[in-house]
């Protein structure tokens, strides 16, 4: 009883975890600036590169993760000025850009490198509950995932830069006339999604294969992630990582994976009809019902 217990937990964790790391980047770029990323998943093989490149040189594994995602911001910010920039309110021009971005991204890295690389072993190794072995690592990463959206809660509801952030997203006519430079907000914020897309690959590293394709074994789930979610990254990206989550670890438990991706897809198109502006506007609602009815009162 104890042993299903625990991996139904562990299922569901492990699922929620990679689910919010792989779309957390995304929704941030997607929620706050209106721009759909289609080369987040070659930012995040640019991060597990430069993680395991530097892992395997001797960089303890968590500076290497974080100099990977530093590095992928930094390109990021790169790409936003040289290119994303121009293509603002262009959304279909925007898509095609960071497709091409990608493209270029992916195939590059499979001529600098090969098909494959060396990569790097799972660490703090596992443990047993009954006769199953479970990794701490991967238990590791549900933890991390919880950090790291508390840490963007309070880096976007506690800090400057995110009131300017959240005033550009809002009104930037109204956010320039008060003296924020929203053009650099744009950056930074696009630098921002790309460092947490570079985070992601970096701490998916050692539980897969490194190739030039490596974000395309994730990219689906996140788009999905996001677009379930809506645009409040901060609130609609969690909780439809944990409901995709079980969803994802019931079906593959039980019948694998195929079915898994099937059921978050029907799920997603559920939601989406029912929801069209995603989990987020659902709970805008839900928070705003209490002040109407106290104003009518």
């Amino acid at each position: 009883m104890l042993d299903g217990v625990f991996n139904a937990f562990y299922q569901i964790q492990t699922s929620f975890s990679f689910l919010l790391l792989s779309a957390i980047g995304l929704a941030v770029i997607f929620g706050m600036m209106g721009v759909i990323n289609l080369a987040h998943g070659e930012f995040m093989m640019l991060g597990a590169y430069a993680t395991t490149l530097l892992a395997v040189r001797g960089v303890p594994l968590a500076l290497s993760i974080f100099i990977g995602a530093l590095g992928v911001g930094a390109f990021g910010a790169l790409v936003e000025i040289l290119v994303v920039r121009r293509l603002y309110h262009r959304l279909l021009d925007s898509v095609a850009a960071t497709w091409a971005v990608g493209l270029i991204l992916s195939q590059g890295m499979l001529i600098l490198t090969g098909p494959s690389m060396q990569g790097v072993s799972s660490p703090f190794g596992s443990f047993h509950v009954g006769a199953t072995s479970y990794s701490w690592y991967r238990l590791a990463l549900g933890i991390v995932s919880v950090v790291l959206l508390v840490l963007l809660y309070l880096l976007f509801m506690k800090t400057k830069f995110g009131l300017r952030a959240r005033a550009t997203i809002q009104n930037p006519s109204i956010a320039r006339a008060l003296g924020v430079d929203t053009a650099r907000m744009y950056t930074l914020t696009f630098a921002l999604g790309s460092a947490l897309a570079g985070l992601a690959g970096g701490l998916f590293a050692p539980t897969t294969t490194i190739v030039p394709y490596f974000g395309t074994n994730y990219i689906v789930e996140a788009f999905v992630t996001v677009i379930v979610g809506g645009a409040n990254a901060l609130v609609g990206t969690p909780i439809a990582a944990a409901l995709l989550g079980v969803i994802n670890a019931a079906l593959g438990t039980k019948f694998g994976l195929y079915i898994a991706r099937v059921g978050m897809l029907l799920a997603t198109i559920l939601i989406i009809r029912v929801l069209p502006d995603g989990i987020s506007a659902l709970v805008a609602r839900w928070r705003a019902r209490p002040s109407r009815q106290g104003q009518s009162g």
